[in-house]
């Protein structure tokens, strides 16, 4: 199974984290099942960007984003080159690294 490290995040996971998941798993569902509650207003439906992060390793393990995930991270906070809406972006067989932006374009913050 891929593992997921996760860098620190002030909210999240003040610490870092390393969780594991099943290929075929968004990178949203992994960090839910283990507690670590990012944000995802639209309930992973692709339609906001609140789950947005920026892949640091693994990237190209990822399956493509689409035309409808690009256009929605045009809007997100702190964009980056490899970032991902993480409802969207699955896991293969590889290992990935990722940071959680410090803000999303949110005002309010959704308790899941």
């Amino acid at each position: 199974m891929p593992t997921i490290k996760i860098l620190p995040h002030a909210e999240y996971c003040p610490q870092g984290a390393e969780v594991t998941a099943p290929a075929g798993t968004s990178i949203c569902e992994a960090l839910l099942e283990h507690h670590i509650n990012i944000e995802h207003a639209c309930e992973m439906s692709c339609a906001c960007t609140t789950c947005h992060v920026i892949v640091k390793e693994g990237f190209d393990s990822l399956a493509p984003s689409e035309e409808e995930e690009d256009d929605l991270l045009d809007r997100a906070w702190g964009l980056q080159p490899q970032s991902r809406l993480s409802c969207q972006a699955i896991l293969a067989q590889k290992d990935v690294v990722i940071e959680i932006p410090k803000y999303s374009i949110n005002h309010a913050k959704e308790n899941h």
